[in-house]
C-alpha cells in the first residue's frame, strides 16, 4: 500500500516525490473535529477512491485507480440538509452544489478521497479532494492541492487500496 502525506508544513510526500502542496485555508483539524465550511483539511489517512480529469484541458491520467471524465454538468453536493450531501450530482441541482468543470485548472484533475463517506455524516464536510494547486498555492477550502506534474507523477504509482494522510 502506498500512502500519499500531506500536512501543515506544506509538503507533499510519496514515494520518490517531494513537493510543495496547498492545504486548507483553516490549517488542519481532527476528522471528527471537521464542519462544512471550515476550510480545514481533516486529519486521517483517506483512501483514494476514483480519478476524475477534464478531457479538454488533460489526457486520461495513467494510474491504476479507476478514472472517469468531468463533463460540463457534474457538480458534487455541498448542503448538508440534502439526501445527495457529499455525493456527486448533476447540475443545476436544486441544493447548493460545487461545479467540478471549473474555469480555473485546480480541477483539471481531481481524486476523490474516502473522507466522510461512509457513512455521510451531514454537516461534517463534504468535496474533500486531492486536485491541483494554483500557481501561488494558495490555500484551499479543506483539500489538499499539488502541481500537475506531481500529480500524473503520484497517480502514475497509486492503485486501489492507497491513501492520502493528511497529517497535524
Amino acid at each position: 500500500m502506498i500512502v500519499f502525506s500531506a500536512g501543515p508544513d506544506g509538503v507533499f510526500r510519496g514515494p520518490g516525490i517531494e513537493s510543495r502542496c496547498a492545504i486548507g485555508k483553516g490549517g488542519v483539524r481532527p476528522a471528527a473535529e471537521k464542519r462544512e465550511g471550515d476550510g480545514a483539511s481533516p486529519i486521517g489517512l483517506w483512501s483514494l477512491k476514483r480519478v476524475l480529469y477534464r478531457p479538454d484541458r488533460v489526457e486520461r491520467p495513467r494510474t491504476g485507480l479507476p478514472v472517469a471524465e468531468i463533463a460540463p454538468n457534474d457538480g458534487w453536493c455541498d448542503a448538508p440538509d440534502d439526501p445527495a450531501y457529499n455525493r456527486p450530482v448533476t447540475l443545476p441541482y436544486p441544493a447548493s452544489a460545487e461545479n467540478l468543470w471549473r474555469d480555473d485548472h485546480v480541477y483539471d484533475v481531481i481524486v476523490i478521497l474516502g473522507h466522510n463517506d461512509d457513512p455521510v455524516v451531514p454537516g461534517a464536510g463534504s468535496a474533500i479532494f486531492w486536485h491541483l494547486a494554483r500557481p501561488d498555492f494558495r490555500p484551499t477550502e479543506g483539500c489538499v492541492a499539488v502541481p500537475l506534474d506531481v500529480m500524473l507523477e503520484a497517480l502514475a504509482a497509486a492503485k486501489p487500496g492507497d491513501a492520502l494522510e493528511i497529517k497535524a
